[in-house]
């Protein structure tokens, strides 16, 4: 399926115990959706794997102009921004959170990047070695922003 320049969605569709990732441009999702739901339907009572109306969930896992190439820190200071460390997370779990939105990076790069941020007086880190959890030295009232003249300023609060 060839691209526009258009934004693309992923969208992911659960059929019964199938399930299927797709990505379209916005423009041509529902009728994507409408094929691959009745090709599943059509094979699955063909193979008479199902005797009732499968249970169809689809959602939208990410919207992202193909150009967006974030590097893990800024997918980390986007889900910052939106107030996702108010609670505490684990390393794991924000790997978890970046795949979610349909990007890939691996532990090791994560953790430098959450190190930068509790370096920066950003983020706190609490716990253990391979348990640390990682939550926001800040209310979401008063959140910073990340640019740099908020972090220096965050620096030298830290160290005086």
């Amino acid at each position: 399926m060839e691209m526009s320049n258009e934004i693309p969605i992923k969208v992911r569709l659960k059929i019964g115990s199938i399930e299927v990732e797709l990505e379209c441009p916005q423009k041509d999702l529902e009728k994507t959706i409408k094929n691959v739901i009745s090709a599943f339907k059509s094979n699955l009572e063909e193979k008479a794997i199902i005797e009732k109306e499968p249970e169809i969930k689809s959602e939208i896992i990410q919207k992202r102009k193909p150009s967006d190439n974030l590097t893990c820190r800024d997918l980390i200071e986007a889900i910052y921004k939106e107030g996702w460390f108010s609670e505490e997370r684990s390393l794991s779990s924000v790997v978890e959170e970046i795949a979610r939105r349909g990007y890939n990076y691996n532990s090791t790069a994560v953790s430098h990047v959450l190190l930068d941020l509790v370096r920066q007086g950003i983020l706190e880190r609490r716990g253990k070695p391979r348990n640390y959890r990682y939550i926001s030295k800040f209310k979401k009232e008063e959140s910073i922003t990340l640019d740099s003249k908020k972090i220096e300023e965050v620096k030298v609060n830290n160290i005086n």
